[in-house]
């Protein structure tokens, strides 16, 4: 698979080049999908959600082909993943999405590159597990809406590793060799733009439903929906590193704030360990 080694001139030429080339899902997924295409009185649309909903990847891939497809006669959007396979239909899905390419295959040839995009998938599943927890904790109207939101967080970065992995590693690079660099900083640096340009262009190109847009757009920090989301990918960046990441404070008060809960329950909802739960309980 050709790859993008040099930065090209603007976001829509990015935006050009990476929705041009197949979304490849992950080899489990295509595995899974494929053992009920051949066994379709055995698959139902709550089974088929839970496949999608683990590969962020794969929920691209579904919300795209709706929007791309949208009949005349639906007048309201698609939000989350089990409507979205109720709209298709179970054997229809089974259908369409058969014989998936997988990341696996398509970095075959690039172990880094694939260590490096599952690494940001792994990431994107807590930063949704985070983001319904406290989704839950707020009694948010859809808990599901805010779930899928928070599993494409990340897709800018997982779209990079698939198609640009040597300009990513670059990124990667920078920051490992100066800890105070800022993410944007070091993507505008190599890319030329930052994450959060690119993946507001890639968002428009995939025609992705104006809410689930608006609950990515970081930018509207007063909207709780879209800080439950931004928070769980802040903490989930954060955790990566330990819990002692000097992030942590700052964004257990802010959660906080937002759940209205006190900072121990917060952290023994968090499973933080006895150790730490002691340290920042008090900060």
């Amino acid at each position: 698979m050709s790859t993008l080694h040099s930065p090209l001139p603007s976001v829509g030429a990015y935006v050009a080049y990476f929705t041009q080339r197949p979304l490849p899902v992950l080899r489990r997924t295509a595995r899974e999908l494929e053992a009920l295409h051949r066994e379709p009185e055995h698959a139902e649309s709550r089974q088929l959600a839970s496949i999608v909903q683990a590969d962020p990847l794969m929920t691209m891939r579904l919300l795209t082909h709706l929007e791309t497809h949208r009949r005349q006669s639906q007048n309201h959007d698609i939000t989350t993943i089990e409507r979205a396979v109720m709209m298709i239909g179970v054997e229809p899905f089974l259908r369409l999405f058969d014989a998936l390419p997988t990341v696996e295959d398509a970095l075959e040839e690039d172990p880094r590159a694939l260590v490096g995009v599952l690494r940001v998938i792994a990431r994107a599943r807590r930063i949704a597990g985070l983001a319904r927890e406290f989704a839950i904790m707020r009694h948010d109207l859809d808990v599901q809406e805010i779930t899928v939101a928070a599993s494409l967080h990340e897709a800018t970065e997982i779209v990079c590793w698939i198609h640009a992995p040597a300009l990513t590693e670059q990124v990667y690079a920078l920051q490992t060799a100066d800890r105070h660099l800022r993410s944007a900083d070091a993507q505008r640096r190599v890319f030329g733009i930052t994450a959060n340009e690119l993946q507001l262009g890639l968002v428009r190109a995939w025609r992705l439903p104006a809410l689930l847009a608006q609950l990515l757009d970081d930018s509207q920090q007063n909207d709780p929906r879209v800080r439950t989301v931004s928070l769980a990918a802040r903490l989930a960046r954060h955790l990566a590193h330990g819990w002692d990441d000097p992030g942590l404070p700052d964004d257990l008060a802010e959660l906080g704030t937002l759940l209205r809960i006190p900072r121990e329950t917060l952290l023994r909802r968090l499973g933080a360990p006895e150790e730490a739960l002691n340290r920042l309980a008090t900060r």
